[in-house]
């Protein structure tokens, strides 16, 4: 029987590797040519590409802690039906961009755009910055609810979330250092609607500056500068997340393995599959600002290893 692994990569934290634009997806591609693999939008998604492969299962963050907790299952899907919300505060001539957007990945890829929905009032995305990790929130959630259930209605299997986010002008990101400064919110806009909808989401931002950089930038977050939406990478993703159960489909006791950076291991899915003796391969050279590693939490949780090796139970 084919391996179930998950290749987790969290969001907002400073990841080395994965902390940027897709840059995780070469491993994780990789090592989802020897086993089906759980992945979250961190890890494949790439502005207007996405590293995501058929034996890949995209899955948000909230839904990944949960299947992890045993409370969920996930059903291999094909196709999806994907409604699309955009934020009412989003300009007229950036909307129209994106619209295009949805139209050109109808047509090149066949993804199953089925509708689009504007809120009904400004979503309100507001940011903070707590220094190793990015975070903030939205100022409207209900907008957001009342939008989804309508494309959920109308028959959608997968929601993206189109928002307005304020310009960063800071340019440590675009020179490879600290963190993804709207990571934070994104996971925690597309963590409300999984939790209240039990429907698989994805966000991507829209920008009121929809020019195109001219600027050398790190090559890691450079998917993001050569594109004025990054709706494509979560319409790709989307299309065959898998369907979130409570009975059907793959559950935690499926599990074979998961990857971690190396000193980010004080999370759910780490201490579920400590507790279930499921192997922890934490990934050394993957580094992020935070500081939790096995020594840290003083349990054993696995092996180190390096993304060029693939110990035995990867394959």
């Amino acid at each position: 029987m084919e391996k179930l692994g998950a290749f987790i990569v969290p969001t907002g934290i400073g990841a080395s590797i994965g902390g940027f634009a897709g840059d995780a997806s070469v491993y994780a591609r990789q090592i989802a040519k020897h086993t089906r693999l759980i992945v979250n939008p961190n890890v494949v998604n790439a502005g207007c590409f996405s590293g995501i492969t058929p034996n890949m299962l995209y899955v948000e963050g909230y839904a990944i802690d949960e299947f992890f907790k045993g409370n969920i299952s996930l059903s291999p899907r094909t196709n999806n039906k994907i409604g699309v919300i955009f934020d009412k505060a989003i300009p007229q001539r950036v909307l129209n961009v994106h619209i295009n957007t949805i139209n050109a990945v109808k047509t090149v890829y066949g993804v199953n755009v089925t509708e689009y929905i504007i809120t009904d009032e400004p979503v309100g995305v507001y940011f903070e910055n707590k220094g190793n990790y990015s975070t903030g929130g939205i100022t409207s959630p209900e907008t957001l609810i009342r939008s989804a259930k309508k494309l959920i209605n109308n028959g959608a299997d997968a929601i993206a979330v189109v928002c307005r986010f304020e310009e960063d002008n800071s340019t440590d990101y675009s020179n490879g250092i600290g963190v993804d400064p709207i990571g934070g919110v994104e996971a925690i806009i597309s963590h409300y609607i999984t939790r209240e909808l039990k429907i698989p989401c994805a966000h991507s931002p829209a920008f009121d500056d929809i020019s195109i950089s001219t600027d050398i930038v790190d090559a890691r977050c450079s998917a993001e500068y050569i594109t004025p939406t990054f709706l494509p990478c979560i319409l790709l993703g989307l299309q065959n997340a898998p369907a979130i159960n409570s009975n059907d489909g793959y559950t935690i006791d499926n599990l074979d393995f998961l990857l971690m950076p190396h000193n980010s291991l004080g999370s759910i899915p780490v201490f579920e599959c400590i507790k279930r003796d499921i192997p922890v391969y934490a990934v050394k050279e993957n580094n992020t600002l935070l500081n939790v590693t096995n020594d840290r939490i003083k349990q054993k949780c696995g092996i180190l290893y390096t993304y060029n090796e693939f110990p035995e139970g990867l394959q």
